[in-house]
């Protein structure tokens, strides 16, 4: 099947970009990457008006250094997330997670503004996005406007973003000093039945301060699990403190079941899966 007979804009600033959205009224989409776009133009589960095709817009590809902030351009590729030597020392979460993305074809392609505005539930990029604190910038007809990463979704798939809003770029704080990830898929980089990272400060008496844990694939939107992180802050990460975090994370988790896995599975593998990242992020921080 092919794609519904549409419009093509490719705009060369955010400004005639924003403009030619509002032009529609909320019946065009944002080309970016593509990767998660066509195939759905194309099986016509998407049927816009018109295609507002960003790639040739200045700036929005840029990586840049702001004090502690980190901040990516909307067309950061996840190839370059994936080779940059400055995103792997500010931010070396994202260089590890995004090789868990696709295959080479959809990381040269796929971009972090897009990964952000699509909204899988599974995703790699929203996990990491939300677990480091993230901000989204987005530009509409009204201005600009700052979106944490925590309040961008409100449901699978659905973001609090305007129709004629488009994003521009991602910032980041401060990366914490360590992380760990895990995910179980069926296959080598397929959407993910369970995805869980961690991350910490670890202080000089083995404590660890400012944890935060993610979940992924366990709910319609990415989540944070408050009540596990807090089980185990301050704590060294010992084996208890670990079994108490695990417990607490199914408050926060309410799985579907799918093609990949019932809820009741995924229900099952939470716990053992923030014992993993959780005894992970302890080993790597002492090795």
């Amino acid at each position: 099947m092919k794609a519904a007979a549409f419009a093509y804009h490719r705009p060369t600033t955010v400004a005639e970009a924003v403009a030619r959205l509002g032009e529609y009224d909320g019946t065009a989409r944002v080309l970016a990457g593509g990767q998660s776009l066509v195939p759905m133009l194309n099986m016509r589960l998407w049927r816009p008006a018109a295609l507002i095709d960003i790639n040739e817009v200045d700036d929005l590809d840029d990586v840049r250094v702001d004090g502690e902030r980190t901040v990516l351009g909307a067309l950061v590729r996840y190839a370059t997330l994936e080779r940059s030597e400055l995103v792997a020392e500010r931010l070396p979460l994202l260089t590890r997670i995004v090789r868990h993305i696709g295959d080479r074809q959809v990381r040269n392609r796929g971009t972090v503004g897009g990964a952000l505005v699509q909204g899988d539930p599974t995703g790699e990029l929203p996990l990491a996005a939300l677990v480091l604190g993230a901000v989204v910038t987005a530009t509409g007809p009204r201005g600009t406007r700052r979106i944490p990463v925590s309040e961008l979704y409100v449901g699978s798939y659905a973001t609090a973003l305007e129709l004629n809003e488009l994003v521009t770029e991602v910032e980041f704080p401060r990366s914490p000093r360590h992380a760990a990830f895990a995910e179980l898929c069926r296959k080598h980089n397929d959407f993910a039945v369970v995805s869980v990272v961690a991350t910490g400060d670890r202080d000089p008496d083995g404590r660890w301060r400012d944890v935060r844990v993610a979940l992924g694939g366990v709910a319609d939107t990415p989540v944070l699990a408050p009540t596990a992180a807090a089980a185990v802050e301050g704590s060294t990460l010992d084996d208890a403190a670990v079994d108490d975090a695990a417990a607490a994370v199914l408050e926060v988790v309410d799985p579907p079941s799918d093609v990949r896995a019932s809820a009741e599975y995924r229900r099952h593998l939470v716990p053992a899966y923030v014992r993993r990242v959780l005894t992970e992020l302890r080993t790597g921080a002492a090795s």
